[in-house]
């Protein structure tokens, strides 16, 4: 099987492709060629098979029909521009996050015209398609009404997911991922970044910055969860979901308190006594219009599965990115 991972350079990218190579099959095929691409040249990993690394801008003309030309059978398109940045910059948000989800799409759909060829396609959107008026729990059937330029990329990525699986170019399955915590490494210019830095840089002893209230409401799941349901999606049979091409991800719905007290349990005070309290309330307004919980059982009788406390959620980190042990 060849897999192709457009946005392989990103964290979940990454993590992908890691548990690809450990799998070593998907849908009962063993995985024989991958190709990586994104922006910047994803790294080289250690696979037995055909690896190929490409830099490359996915909006950018003829790139998309190069990647596809030699008709990987499975496809995973992560690659977008974060929240923040999406919100900063409305050009490059609609450049990366809608133009370049067509282009891949459009380049699949010719590809097919030459000779019958409709690969699987895992696409990832976004709880943030979701808009105003919310209700305390969601529902997989409520209406998207986005109120970001990145929510508004995101749905359009779905609908054009759906026609396109309906006219056969491929079969497309997008899932709606949660915020995903605990992020490793550095800061990123998402909007929901801090609900990730107040865990994990007081987790290895540094100073974070909460920009919100504690009562905000949030949906997440880890690293590892969201990897799971990417390979799982690869796997499902599509036919159950019907029209409905796009699925929200079982998450854990919690506060910003909630995560604290699981900060505490896990890792002590003197961990909680690094976050710093300072207001931003450019950042409070876009929290402010996402959605809080939601009725994933749509995705759960598929099997897709998440993390049920924020205490899980810590020690996976701790597990997966610090090697199993806390600073003293």
């Amino acid at each position: 099987m060849h897999i192709l991972v457009v946005g392989a350079a990103g964290m979940i990218g990454r993590k992908l492709v890691a548990a690809l190579i450990a799998k070593g099959e998907v849908q009962g095929r063993p995985i024989d060629r991958l190709t990586l691409a994104d922006i910047v040249a994803p790294e080289t990993p250690d696979f037995a098979g055909k690896v190929s690394t490409v830099a490359a801008d996915l909006s950018d003309d003829g790139v998309a029909a190069k990647l596809v030309a030699p008709r990987p059978d499975l496809i995973f398109h992560l690659a977008a521009i974060v929240s923040g940045e999406a919100e900063a910059d409305f050009e490059k948000g609609y450049r990366v996050n809608l133009d370049g989800t067509r282009a891949l799409f459009e380049a699949i759909r010719i590809e097919g015209l030459r000779e019958v060829y409709a690969p699987k396609l895992v696409f990832t959107s976004s709880i943030v398609v979701y808009g105003e008026p919310l209700p305390e729990t969601i529902e997989d059937t409520y209406f998207l009404a986005p109120l970001t330029s990145y929510g508004t990329q995101k749905a359009i990525g779905e609908l054009l997911l759906a026609d396109y699986s309906r006219r056969g170019f491929f079969d497309g399955i997008g899932i709606r991922l949660p915020t995903i915590s605990i992020r490793p490494g550095k800061p990123n210019r998402a909007a929901s970044g801090f609900f990730s830095s107040i865990l994990r840089e007081p987790l290895i002893g540094e100073e974070a910055v909460l920009p919100v209230e504690e009562s905000i409401r949030h949906w997440f799941a880890s690293p590892r969860a969201a990897t799971r349901f990417l390979i799982h999606a690869a796997e499902l049979d599509t036919a159950p979901l019907g029209s409905r091409r796009s699925l929200t991800m079982p998450g854990l719905a919690a506060t910003v308190g909630e995560e604290i007290e699981a900060l505490r349990r896990v890792a002590g005070e003197k961990a909680v006594k690094l976050i710093r309290r300072e207001p931003n309330p450019a950042v409070a307004k876009i929290i402010s219009g996402w959605p809080r919980s939601f009725d994933a059982r749509r995705a759960a009788a598929l099997g897709f599965q998440a993390e049920k406390s924020f205490d899980e959620i810590i020690r996976v980190h701790i597990e997966d990115e610090l090697g199993n042990t806390l600073p003293a």
